[in-house]
């Protein structure tokens, strides 16, 4: 039987994903397993190889006919290669051998010369791939192994990248829930903008709290204050209820160590720090258009407060006035949020303008370590504030473990989706588009992620499907500009278009008192725009200063 094309076999994977979150109900998790072992089952080996050559070989800069130069592999005079010139009728590889006469040290360019005695005769060009017999070896053993056992390997690889990262940052959110350090930032925002200016300080507030926890969490803690807020004010319920969307929403999809960004940062090769320095930069614009359109809706419409299932208005009361004396000062609630931010960040400047940053500094600037850090001041607050014991404390841990625990298993089987997907050629589908235009490629992954994203509803695995299609193109060097980029398209293409397939679309109309009608009304279209926002000042950026 024929091998299937790369885009039926991307089809039939995106349809299992998206079909079995939506008619089978299938757990995330679940669905992405069984959505990479349905491509990784139908890929070619033929394909799987050329990935593999791809992933560890080179290209062919120019060529004279006898003679070509590449640069990027390890080998020396004499040494054996090969050529990957073109396919056969069938899905079979065209090779040439070529051995190494010579070698630039100064400048890293290798000149080989092709052999006369090989079986095929095609010239080398330019853009051909090269790679060492030793390469090709590995590359044919991998391709062999069983559909399964390649998606545990990209299954492993991610959760080895992001394993920690999330684990900390689940503890990191749990004790600053717990201890009331979120609180504290909510309220000192407020404080600090006063009560006319409470939509900035929901906005504040929530995206810096979106950063370390989930949406849904920072929503359950911030909409009592907003509910409270209305019943100290009388008035603007739902000009609170949207800005507190606002800031979270994009933290979530913008800003690592929140699961979304950080795959697809690792994905994408991008430096966690780069990303969560430009995941604020667009970060600020989208939120602040939410804050315009918010306050233009509140003008016009009208929600009122409503007692829901989860909190009573007396149980709002409480909450309103509990007193600030038992929560942490607001320096060392902010730290466990600034501390990574300020290393990871930091270190990430510091590069970028050429400083040469000093060891010890680095290793502290290090993802993992700067996450662990972090973590331990947050535990560390939270056993001072509530005097916890071992056993209290062991509880808190166990309790944000469990539930981070989920969240690296999606994202990790998301990149095991990514990894087959990656093997049955995908990138090439799109490979002409980054010589067009970057401002193409950027809309094209927004939009893919959009389509992700409003048909199964959730907007980490519609990061984690389009980053797994688009990934070849940054491997592969040829984007022309800094994959930043199309981290940040990817992010924002995450937010078109919540409706009620989205958790999250259900947590803010039944905790906030919305009707199914109202929130379509309401947070749909902002969240929607927020998101073209976003990708507005992605192309603008990738324009102007694509940083290639």
């Amino acid at each position: 039987m024929d091998a299937l094309p790369t885009l039926t076999i991307l089809l039939v994977g995106i349809t299992v994903v998206v079909g079995g979150i939506l008619a089978l109900r299938l757990h995330a998790f679940l669905a992405l397993v069984l959505g990479g072992l349905a491509v990784a089952s139908l890929t070619p080996e033929s394909a799987v190889v050329r990935y593999a050559l791809e992933r560890d070989g080179t290209r062919v800069e120019t060529s004279d006919g006898e003679t070509f130069r590449f640069r990027g592999l390890s080998v020396a005079p004499g040494d054996g290669l090969i050529v990957l010139v073109g396919f056969s009728g069938k899905p079979a590889l065209l090779l040439r051998g070529a051995e190494v006469v010579n070698q630039d040290t100064e400048s890293g360019t290798i000149v080989a010369r092709v052999r006369t005695d090989d079986e095929f005769k095609h010239e080398v060009r330019p853009g051909a791939l090269v790679f060492t017999a030793e390469t090709f070896a590995k590359a044919r053993s991998y391709a062999k192994k069983s559909p399964i056992a390649r998606l545990a390997a990209g299954f492993g690889s991610t959760a080895g990248k992001i394993g920690i990262l999330i684990a900390m940052a689940s503890i990191i959110g749990k004790c600053l829930l717990d201890s009331g350090a979120a609180d504290r930032v909510v309220r000192s925002s407020i404080s600090l903008f006063g009560e006319g200016a409470a939509p900035v300080a929901f906005i504040v507030a929530g995206f810096a709290l979106g950063v370390p926890v989930f949406f849904d969490t920072v929503f359950y803690l911030m909409i009592p204050l907003g509910k409270a807020m209305r019943m100290r004010t009388g008035r603007n319920y739902l000009l609170y209820v949207l800005t507190i969307v606002a800031g979270a929403t994009m933290a979530h999809s913008l800003v690592p160590p929140t699961p979304g960004p950080l795959f697809v940062a690792e994905e994408l090769g991008v430096d966690v720090g780069m990303m969560i320095l430009a995941g604020s930069v667009v970060g600020f614009f989208t939120a602040s258009y939410g804050l315009l359109h918010a306050t233009l809706v509140n003008r016009w419409f009208e929600l009122p407060l409503r007692p829901s299932a989860e909190l009573s208005l007396e149980q709002l009361e409480a909450i309103a006035q509990t007193d600030e004396s038992e929560l942490p000062p607001l320096w060392l609630s902010l730290l466990p949020i600034l501390l990574p931010v300020f290393l990871i960040g930091g270190n990430a400047a510091l590069n970028l303008s050429g400083v040469t940053v000093p060891r010890p500094i680095a290793m502290l600037a290090d993802k993992n370590i700067a996450l662990i850090l972090a973590a331990l001041v947050a535990m560390g607050m939270l056993a001072w504030k509530k005097r916890s014991t071992r056993e209290e404390m062991h509880a808190v841990v166990a309790t944000s473990l469990a539930s981070g625990g989920v969240i690296i298993l999606i994202t990790a089987a998301g990149g095991a989706f990514g990894g087959v997907l990656k093997e049955t050629g995908v990138a090439s589908l799109i490979q002409d588009l980054p010589k067009s235009s970057p401002a193409v490629v950027c809309t094209l992954a927004f939009l893919i992620t959009t389509a992700v994203r409003t048909a199964q509803g959730s907007a980490t695995v519609a990061m984690i499907t389009a980053v797994g299609i688009l990934a070849g193109l940054a491997e592969s060097g040829s984007l022309g500009f800094h994959p930043v980029y199309l981290a940040l398209a990817i992010g924002c293409g995450s937010k078109p278009i919540a409706w009620m397939n989205d958790s999250g679309f259900w947590v803010i109309t039944k905790m906030s008192g919305m009707t199914e009608a109202e929130g379509l009304k309401y947070v749909t279209p902002m969240t929607g725009v927020m998101g073209l926002v976003g990708l507005l000042v992605v192309v603008i950026g990738v324009t102007l200063f694509p940083m290639a």
